[in-house]
């Protein structure tokens, strides 16, 4: 089996020997024998984002969180993101949840992999979307079509809400579309990046070639 060491050395990746003492302090005791610093990640423009997706594709499909803040979430949906061929995702500037080292480890690195831009107001983004095009399509519990009775064949973008309150009522109200997910059992919702995950691929389920 290939070493560390010498894997990081084929990829130009640079290493140094430090106390298992540092180890602990950095990783707080959560850690293998190995640590890793990456840079920091960085965001795009929403406007460059949309233009260069739309001028490459047919049938975009975007993921804007309206402030959804818990890092794990976060993480977990950017994750499921890059697995169903998410072309990138939008959050507001304040409110949402910080891509910091929780992030960066629920995706499992899927944060360097899928563009991600920030905006003052989610409403703008919605807007720009639209002028663009794009169907945008918000995920909530108020809607009388489920999301297996809305067609994701389109260019769309997924409009996700904060864990505990939703979309907000001004973004949902200049949304194209509305869809649910039918609940059966006594829970009377799922988590966010659970429901995000159904309705990623379902999608991915509608897009995919018949026969």
């Amino acid at each position: 089996m290939i070493s560390l060491k010498k894997l990081a050395a084929q990829k130009g990746i640079s290493t140094v020997f430090v106390p298992i003492e540092k180890l602990n302090k950095l990783g707080q005791g959560n850690h293998q024998g190995a640590i890793a610093t990456v840079a920091p990640v960085g965001f795009v423009s929403m406007e460059s984002l949309v233009d260069r997706v739309c001028a490459e594709k047919e049938t975009p499909l975007f993921l804007v969180l309206d402030q959804v803040s818990d890092v794990r979430n976060f993480g977990a949906m950017i994750r499921t993101a890059s697995c169903t061929g998410v072309d990138g995702i939008i959050i507001q500037s304040k409110g949402a949840a910080p891509v910091n080292a929780d992030t960066v480890k629920t995706s499992a690195g899927a944060v360097y992999t899928v563009p991600i831009a920030k905006v003052d107001h989610i409403k703008d983004a919605v807007y720009y979307l639209q002028s663009s095009g794009i169907q945008v399509v918000s995920a909530t519990e108020k809607a009388t079509n489920t999301i297996y009775q809305t067609d994701l064949t389109p260019g769309i973008a997924l409009v996700m809400g904060a864990e505990d309150t939703g979309i907000s009522p001004a973004v949902l109200k200049i949304t194209d579309h509305q869809a649910s997910l039918p609940i059966l059992g006594e829970i009377a919702s799922l988590n966010v990046s659970v429901a995000c995950g159904v309705i990623l691929y379902e999608v991915v389920r509608q897009r995919m070639p018949k026969g």
